[in-house]
């Protein structure tokens, strides 16, 4: 049965294998001209710089969290915590590269052919590396963690039909395999966190510094070479769209997998369930092998779309095609693996285990999230594309002015959070109904089985986005920089639907990390959390503050650093008048610079809060309180990312409409862009900060209290009182 788990480690090495040959074909291109290459590698450079500064300071902080781990929780955790932040950390640093020397290629590609179906191939080349790097840096540490720990150490030993235990020497907690599994995810989700804060504070800061000053106070276009916090804006891209998405997505795909396999060791340890020790190892091999499978299958639906020699004009389509054939095959190839797996199980043994359709009921579950994932992407582009009604009523609203842009705005993301919802409670349902808790688990698994193709795809739009910033400060042709638009804006839109796997997976699966947290303390079969007691309520009340409290940080930090920028810039331009008629360069150093510090000095406080908040009321209150934490602030969060996603995302949309001249009578440079302009500003640090992030804050809340629960649940302030 172990034997099995070399289709992970295949699945692994092809991914990243694939993910090298696409890398270094993208660098063998052609840069561009003189100007071009100047300009890539200013980029480049500021990019690497911040990386630099900020790998130095999570990793002081990582290291500090794994040995605290390693002491007071278990030594296996505490380094499985760092294989996790390692390949968290190497997906992201590799995803960032390739987005910087692809920016510049696509850039010249555009200009050379003047067709969008050849530049589109070159920048999902380049944003398959991040996917693939993603799903199979992410799945080598699964097996690592696995092979070192359940097999090697004998830690998932069931010969004697019991799941071994050891005793941590300095607490005296005993601990299992579970445990292990959920360092590796905590190890994922603290570098996911800074990525994503780090990243999100600095982008934004830059682009609204970019648009306030050069968009609306000196009318010059977007990206133009005369705006000196442009170059800052694409760093920025490259750092929070690219690192920071790569990092969250891969925190997201570990969680879903590792969600149902801890679930499945805690029943069985826990409860009087199913006492099948080969039907538990099964349980916990299908989510990693179902995600193995998922990721060849990303890597045949991104060959479909490189191979063709003739693509279409419609990038929406082409990216489309790509996500349903990966999802099309991880579907059926799933079939066989639940199947195979659970083929000969006692019928009996697989309804303790909550298996209502029998041996199919894991892939039926995983096969309802990756339905419940694609209806929710296509509400979000529903919500955030300019062809569908919602994003044409926010730019028509641009035409009264910036205030009724940003309310209708408001009003869209609002509203964009029912269906999803509807959604999301019909497949956890479903899921729960086919294959109780661990069914809940499997659709979340499902959802980001073939996240490779979700995140190339994502990853695409910021590499356009940078190349379209490349062609505007190099003075191309409009045609070159109406292509990188065009890419850009369905970009957003599969940046949406992205946001929408991602949040609807954690939903799912910290729904599953929660049974396992009660599971970890309670001594019931049955689980049971009373939301009326005293600990509960007031634990559930704080935790769906929580997000707000988070959001509001994050908000304030990109509005001071955005404020430094917007400062800049007016000083330059004042000092400087020769800066606007072109006759001097801006000082981009600078920009970089104001960025680069606001970013690393405000990240700190909402990472640390994220860890160190239900920890701390876990050891004053005790376990049920932070249990209700945990209900308010899913809950809580769930709203508030699909509200903040899909309203940036629309704003965003919005002012992109008007600029390709679809709204009569108006277009860059009128009033109803300049509205527009405003919206969008409003809406950058909602859609690539505080939406992002919240995901990953509900995770990390979770996963650590998981850790954390085996020590916080005898020994807190209110037992001793």
């Amino acid at each position: 049965m172990q034997l099995l788990m070399l289709i992970v480690l295949f699945a692994s090495v092809l991914g990243v294998s694939y993910a090298v040959f696409n890398f270094f074909t993208v660098k063998k291109m052609k840069e561009g001209n003189e100007r071009m290459q100047e300009i890539a590698s200013a980029i480049r450079i500021g990019a690497n710089a911040f990386i630099r500064y900020e790998y130095k300071l999570v990793a002081i902080i990582g290291l500090a969290t794994a040995v605290v781990i390693g002491l007071v929780i278990a030594w296996e955790a505490g380094i499985a915590f760092v294989i996790g932040a390692t390949m968290s950390a190497t997906a992201g640093l590799v995803g960032m590269k390739i987005a910087t020397y692809a920016n510049v290629r696509v850039a010249n590609v555009a200009d050379q052919t003047r067709s969008t179906g050849k530049t589109l191939k070159v920048a999902f080349r380049g944003g398959s590396v991040m996917g693939l790097c993603v799903a199979g840096f992410a799945l080598f540490g699964i097996f690592a963690v696995y092979m070192l720990f359940g097999v090697w150490e004998g830690m998932l030993d069931l010969s004697t039909g019991v799941l071994p235990t050891k005793v941590n020497p300095i607490t005296g907690q005993s601990y299992n395999l579970s445990l292990i599994l959920s360092g590796y995810a905590l190890g994922c989700s603290v570098i996911a966190m800074f990525n994503r804060v780090g990243g999100g504070i600095y982008t934004k800061a830059a682009d609204m510094g970019a648009d306030l000053v050069g968009k609306t106070e000196a009318h010059i276009p977007e990206d133009d070479p005369r705006n000196p916090a442009t170059i800052a804006d694409n760093v920025g891209d490259n750092v929070g769209d690219v690192a920071g998405l790569g990092a969250d997505l891969l925190e997201s795909y570990v969680g879903a997998i590792m969600s149902s396999a801890i679930l499945a060791i805690e029943i069985f340890s826990h409860t009087g369930g199913f006492n099948s020790p080969e039907l538990l190892t099964r349980m916990v091999l299908f989510p990693m092998l179902f995600c193995g499978i998922g990721l060849i299958a990303c890597v045949i639906g991104a060959f479909t779309l490189l191979i063709k020699r003739r693509i279409s004009e419609n990038p929406h389509r082409e990216l489309n095609l790509v996500t349903w054939i990966s999802a099309g095959i991880t579907v059926a190839a799933g079939f066989g693996l639940s199947w195979l797996l659970f083929d000969g199980q006692d019928a009996t043994q697989l309804k303790e285990a909550g298996f209502a359709l029998g041996k199919l009921s894991p892939w039926v579950a995983a096969s309802i999230g990756i339905v419940a994932g694609i209806v929710i992407g296509i509400i979000s582009e529903y919500y955030t594309n300019y062809d569908y009604k919602p994003t044409k009523r926010i730019a028509e609203a641009s035409k009264e002015g910036s205030a009724l842009t940003i309310t209708q705005g408001m009003a869209t993301g609002m509203i964009s959070c029912m269906l999803p919802v509807v959604v999301l409670g019909a497949a956890l349902y479903a899921s729960f109904e086919i294959g109780g808790m661990y069914g809940v688990g499997c659709g979340a698994m499902g959802m980001l089985s073939f996240v490779a193709a979700t995140v190339s795809v994502d990853t695409y739009g910021p590499i356009s986005d940078n190349a379209g910033g490349i062609a505007e400060m190099s003075g191309l042709d409009e045609d070159v920089r109406a292509i990188t638009d065009t890419l850009d804006s369905v970009g957003n839109t599969t940046a949406a639907i992205g946001k929408g796997f991602a949040i609807g997976s954690a939903a799912l699966a910290t729904v599953s990390m929660m049974s396992s947290y009660l599971y970890a303390f309670s001594d019931l079969e049955t689980l049971l959390l009373n939301i009326i007691s005293k600990e509960v309520l007031v634990g559930a009340l704080l935790g769906a503050a929580l997000p707000y409290l988070f959001s509001g940080m994050l908000i304030n930090a990109v509005a001071k650093a955005a404020r430094n920028m917007v400062s800049e810039v007016r000083r330059q331009f004042r000092e400087n008048p020769e800066i606007l008629t072109g006759d001097k360069k801006p000082d981009y150093k600078t920009c970089i610079e104001i960025s680069s510090q606001g970013a690393l000095k405000e990240m700190t406080l909402p990472a640390v809060i994220s860890i160190a908040f239900p920890v701390v009321c876990g050891f004053i209150f005790g376990a049920e309180f932070v249990g209700g934490i945990l209900i308010g602030a899913t809950l809580s969060a769930i709203m508030l990312a699909i509200y903040t996603g899909n309203a940036g995302g629309a704003w965003d949309n919005a002012k992109k409409y008007i600029e390709k001249g679809a709204l009569e009578g108006e277009g860059k440079g009128s009033a109803a862009h300049e509205a527009a302009v405003v919206g969008d500003t409003v809406g950058d640090p909602l859609k690539d900060t505080v939406g992002p992030s919240l995901d990953i804050l509900i995770k990390i809340m979770s996963t650590v209290s998981l850790v954390c629960v085996v020590v916080f649940s005898k020994y807190n302030l209110m037992s001793l009182l």
